[in-house]
């Protein structure tokens, strides 16, 4: 499907929608309990994958309404009866790889062609420290993968710079072991708050996990050394069912569309507080000069169309933003710098080139380095853009799109069903002139 947006004026109100990180943490967490009820996950192309995964470690899912009732496997993945597709989920493979190293034969997952260049050797160097059969069927530390046969032993060291899900796959796996894993880590950690987001699941499940050093009292997870879980113990949610929240990474665009479009102001509903790094958005936005409002315990954000200023932000900790902040610096004023940004290459593509691309083809001045990009803001030229297959660039250009000086086309824009499969929907309810063709293939 091919999207062209025109300049729009937006107004009115939106709901974010749920949490892609917090659905695949829950999802997988019920299958490692005996069951239990995921209150208003998200559905999306991704999420799916994770529960293709629990059915396929001997567990059941079931949607009811907008719940999902999980009978899950009790700690004890089975062998899959066939090759596991994790599809394009990053999220996915390496979060389930983890428990398919617990059964007592093989499991093989692969995925699309993105998702079988993206990086999982640290994972499977870590899995193999724990005694585990861990093998990249080409030799070299990406899918397909073939994982099984448990996790014998303890203390595992590994690198933290190239994905926190790493950590994260370790430590929900861990918890149902005999011994349990205590993971040192060798590189300073990135995208921290990610693992906030997997304690905080951990704990709503009942599992005690431990950040060894750290030195940040808002991020836990930052500057830690490692990460602790004993073995032997059991997922199980109070009252049997977990609430997933609004999603931060998702509500950047419609924030950062009000910023750009919305000269009455727009409102975005379902942002309470949690772990989430993402909700740096909001300060990204105040930064910038923005007209913009967060009622926390209302879960609302308020924000209007504002003459923004260029600024310097790291994403080291929200590498899922650059894309985001790119299109406002691209409509700001001044200079945006975006840094620590090199493990943003390894996503569903590489979205700091994805992004230097399809900015410069609306005639924006951009400066692409290893680890940063440097945007140049002015008067943004209607294009026809390439969404690379990544739903983080379609969304963003289509943001872009509001503003432009015409009709912008963004190609391949179906990948929006990643995360937030009602994103043209949303963004016309709110205004904003939007003409959806569907292409072939």
């Amino acid at each position: 499907m091919d999207v062209t947006i025109s300049p729009s004026r937006l107004s009115g109100t939106a709901r974010a929608p749920p949490s892609k990180s917090y659905t695949h943490r829950a999802v997988l967490a019920a299958g490692y309990a005996d069951g239990a009820t995921v209150r208003n996950p998200l559905f999306s192309a991704d999420t799916r994958a994770t529960v293709r995964a629990v059915e396929a470690y001997g567990g059941s899912v079931t949607r009811t309404d907008d719940d999902l009732d999980v009978e899950g496997f009790d700690g004890a993945p089975v062998t899959p009866d066939d090759v596991l597709d994790c599809a394009n989920s990053g999220t996915t493979m390496r979060l389930t790889a983890a428990a398919g190293a617990l059964v007592d034969g093989a499991t093989v997952l692969t995925g699309d062609d993105s998702l079988r260049s993206r990086p999982q050797g640290p994972l499977l160097d870590a899995l193999g420290q724990l005694g585990a059969r861990a093998e990249s069927t080409r030799a070299n530390g990406q899918a397909p993968l073939v994982v099984g046969g448990g996790l014998e032993e303890r203390e595992v060291s590994m690198r933290g710079d190239v994905s926190s899900q790493y950590v994260t796959a370790l430590l929900m796996a861990g918890a149902v072991t005999e011994r349990g894993v205590d993971l040192e880590l060798t590189t300073e950690l990135k995208s921290a708050p990610y693992v906030d987001i997997t304690l905080e699941v951990l704990d709503e499940f009942g599992v005690d996990a431990e950040v060894v050093g750290g030195d940040d009292s808002v991020v836990r997870s930052a500057g830690a050394g490692g990460f602790r879980v004993a073995g032997g113990q059991s997922y199980a949610p109070e009252g049997g069912e977990y609430h997933v929240p609004g999603d931060f990474s998702s509500m950047s665009y419609l924030l950062a569309a009000g910023a750009l479009a919305a000269p009455d102001g727009l409102v975005v509903e379902g942002a309470r507080p949690s772990a989430q790094g993402d909700a740096a958005i909001v300060d990204v936005l105040d930064r910038m000069g923005a007209d913009i409002e967060w009622d926390r315990e209302a879960g609302r954000i308020r924000v209007a169309e504002s003459s923004l200023s260029g600024i310097e932000v790291g994403v080291a900790d929200t590498p899922d933003l650059l894309p985001t902040i790119a299109v406002l610096g691209a409509a700001a004023d001044g200079t945006t710098r975006i840094t620590d940004c090199e493990h943003v290459r390894l996503k569903e593509t590489d979205r700091v080139a994805a992004m230097a691309t399809e900015l410069e083809r609306m005639g924006v001045d951009v400066e692409e380095y290893e680890d940063e990009l440097v945007v140049h803001g002015g008067d943004l030229s209607a294009a026809t853009v390439a969404g690379h297959d990544d739903h983080r660039i379609v969304m963003s250009l289509a943001v872009a799109g509001l503003v432009a000086d015409g009709e912008t086309t963004v190609e391949g824009a179906d990948h929006v069903d990643v995360s937030f499969p009602a994103f043209f929907e949303v963004l016309s309810d709110l205004g904003a002139a939007v003409d959806r063709r569907a292409t072939d293939g």
